[in-house]
C-alpha cells in the first residue's frame, strides 16, 4: 500500500471519530472501535472495489466495530440486571404531570416553528446531542439504535435484553425526555426570539 492510500484512509480520522462518538458516546470505546475500523481497512485494502466511496466503506467497517464493540459491553454487564427503564431513573411523577386523566395532553406542546431550517443549524445538533447524553443511558443507547442508526426493534431488544414492550416504553420516554430538553433548549429560544 502507497503512502497516499495510507494518508487519504487516516484522513478520514475525525468523521469517523464522529461517528463512532455519536454511537458510543464515550471518547475511549469511540477511539478503540476507530482504530480497529482503520486497522481492519488498511489489512483489507485490498477487498475495497471503490464500488462505494472510501469513507462508506470505512464507515460500514466502524459500524460494525461499534456494533461489536457494544456486543462486548452489554456481555461484560451479566451481572447487572436491567429489565426496566424506570430502574434507571426512579422517581415518574413528572410523566403524569404531562398528561390529563383521559390521556391528552394536560399543555399543549410549544410551537417548535419551522423545524426543517432548525435541522440544518449546526447549533441545534450541539444541543440535541447535549439533549441525548441527558437521557439515562438505556434510553439514550436504544433511542439512537432505533431512530439514528434504524436498526430493527428485535436486534434492539436481544442486544439490550428487553422485551419489545420494554423497548417500546424507553423510546417512548427518550423521546418525552428529547422533546421537553428540545422545547426549553431549543425551540423555547427561537420561539421567543422569532
Amino acid at each position: 500500500m502507497t503512502d497516499a492510500r495510507f494518508a487519504e484512509i487516516e484522513g478520514h480520522r475525525p468523521y469517523l471519530m464522529r461517528y463512532a462518538l455519536a454511537q458510543l458516546r464515550d471518547a475511549q470505546l469511540a477511539e478503540e472501535a476507530v482504530q480497529e475500523a482503520l486497522v481492519s481497512a488498511l489489512e483489507n485494502i485490498a477487498t475495497f472495489g471503490g464500488k462505494s466511496t472510501l469513507r462508506t466503506w470505512l464507515t460500514s467497517i466502524l459500524r460494525f466495530k461499534v456494533i461489536d464493540l457494544q456486543r462486548r459491553i452489554i456481555s461484560d454487564r451479566n451481572n447487572l440486571e436491567f429489565t426496566d427503564f424506570a430502574a434507571e431513573t426512579g422517581d415518574e411523577s413528572w410523566l403524569d404531570d404531562l398528561f390529563a386523566p383521559d390521556g391528552h395532553w394536560k399543555a399543549h406542546p410549544q410551537s417548535w416553528g419551522n423545524p426543517e431550517a432548525a435541522f440544518e443549524q449546526r447549533r441545534f445538533w450541539e444541543v440535541f446531542e447535549r439533549c441525548l447524553d441527558g437521557l439515562p443511558a438505556a434510553g439514550g443507547r436504544v433511542f439512537f439504535k432505533r431512530e439514528v442508526m434504524g436498526e430493527e426493534t428485535e436486534a434492539i431488544c436481544k442486544a439490550e435484553r428487553i422485551t419489545p414492550s420494554n423497548c417500546w416504553v424507553i423510546l417512548h420516554r427518550a423521546r418525552l425526555g428529547l422533546r421537553t430538553c428540545l422545547e426549553k433548549n431549543w425551540f423555547g429560544k427561537e420561539a421567543s426570539v422569532g
